[in-house]
């Protein structure tokens, strides 16, 4: 019997590095890509895959807009040298606040879903410079071409503060109403326990009660990350801690963030030296060359324990 010709394939080839319209997009909502930022006639903003590349203390920035639920961090401005407040959410999740002081306070935890979450912060900042009011100041729509909020500052490092709830709301109004602390308390009902390592970068312990984690934002290319870290994992040198367990990734704005499932009752204290030994092991991995047979069948598991983060 003979053979059937194949119908010739109308797909448009996809290049190395782009992504084709019917994969998912990589903003993580779900969609494909054609119908989502990939879409015709503008209904989608251009998808900005690394939106934080540059700013100063990147993968922390991302860990405070995607991980930590309460922190603060002061910014400087390039112009003027003036101070504001960047917190990981605002009262209301207000993408800004104008106080009574006229300090300005920026929240990183918001979704305006412009395409380019470091253009949007930039855009309100400028927004709440810009007015004397005191209160809370939107993104309502997209703003566009303008600076990005790395563009704005004149920082090369940050000073976090984790803080235990969202008290930093109100530290600088010195008589509270019964209504304000109402406020706070059913706001710091949802706070997980979290503490920031410091012998390594953007590396976080919490708590949710029945398991202790650590979520760690790292600043290495994606395949290069997964390269090193399968090499660690067919070494069987991926433990964070004893009884510890790496159990994959989350993947935001441009960047990995393995996690490790922590037995109760480890707390973040006992991490710090197996975090740096395990960050100079990373290096290691990171330098050497091709996979074997074993890291390559790891790598691919790996792989699939990936969750992109909106």
């Amino acid at each position: 019997m003979a053979k059937k010709s194949r119908k010739p394939s109308t797909s448009t080839p996809v290049a190395e590095g782009e992504v084709g319209p019917r994969q998912p997009c990589p903003c993580g909502s779900g969609k494909r890509y054609k119908a989502c930022h990939g879409a015709a006639g503008g209904a989608a903003p251009t998808f900005v895959a690394r939106p934080f590349e540059g700013m100063p203390g990147e993968c922390d920035v991302i860990a405070l807009r995607e991980l930590v639920p309460a922190a603060t961090t002061p910014l400087t401005l390039k112009d003027g040298g003036r101070t504001i407040r960047l917190a990981t959410l605002l009262p209301g999740a207000a993408p800004a606040m104008v106080r009574e002081s006229g300090d300005v306070w920026l929240g990183l935890q918001v979704q305006h879903s412009y395409g380019n979450p470091a253009r949007d912060l930039g855009a309100v900042l400028e927004r709440a410079l810009a007015t004397d009011e005191p209160g809370i100041v939107g993104l309502p729509n997209d703003p566009g071409e303008g600076p990005r909020i790395q563009d704005l500052i004149s920082d090369t490092s940050l000073d976090i503060t984790v803080h235990d709830g969202f008290e930093y709301w109100i530290d600088d109004i010195p008589e509270r109403d019964a209504a304000m602390e109402a406020a706070l308390e059913q706001a710091n009902g949802g706070v997980l326990p979290t503490s920031r390592l410091t012998s390594v970068e953007a590396a976080y312990w919490t708590s949710v009660g029945s398991k202790e984690h650590l979520r760690w934002v790292m600043p290495h290319p994606e395949d290069q990350l997964l390269d090193a870290l399968a090499r660690l994992h067919a070494a069987g040198q991926d433990s964070i801690a004893e009884g510890s367990r790496f159990v994959g990734m989350f993947r935001a704005h441009g960047l990995l963030a393995p996690v490790w499932d922590l037995p109760v009752g480890t707390g973040a204290a006992v991490l710090e030296e197996p975090a740096a030994r395990f960050a100079a092991d990373l290096e290691t991995a990171l330098a050497k060359g091709d996979l074997t047979a074993e890291e390559r069948s790891a790598r691919a598991g790996l792989a699939n324990r990936q969750v992109t983060i909106r």
